[in-house]
């Protein structure tokens, strides 16, 4: 169950990465900040948590084991 949340997690923040609706817009965030760069930094801190996400929850650690275990052959070859 997981794991199909964080591929559903990627799918909508793929589809919310295409922010046409902001295009035309000149509505100033903080009365400073264009809507369309402030949407496109809170979407890099989306992604980021998103990606810290996947690796402590969907990282395959077999491969993390598989370096481990040649690491050892080797340092007890020598």
């Amino acid at each position: 169950m997981k794991k199909i949340l964080l591929v559903v997690a990627v799918v909508v923040l793929y589809v919310l990465h295409q922010d046409i609706w902001f295009w035309r817009s000149s509505y100033l965030v903080f009365g400073f900040i264009p809507i369309g760069l402030f949407y496109q930094g809170m979407f890099s801190v989306a992604a980021s948590l998103l990606m810290w996400l996947l690796v402590s929850h969907a990282w395959p650690s077999h491969l993390e084991q598989e370096v481990e275990e040649t690491k050892s052959r080797e340092d007890s070859a020598r």
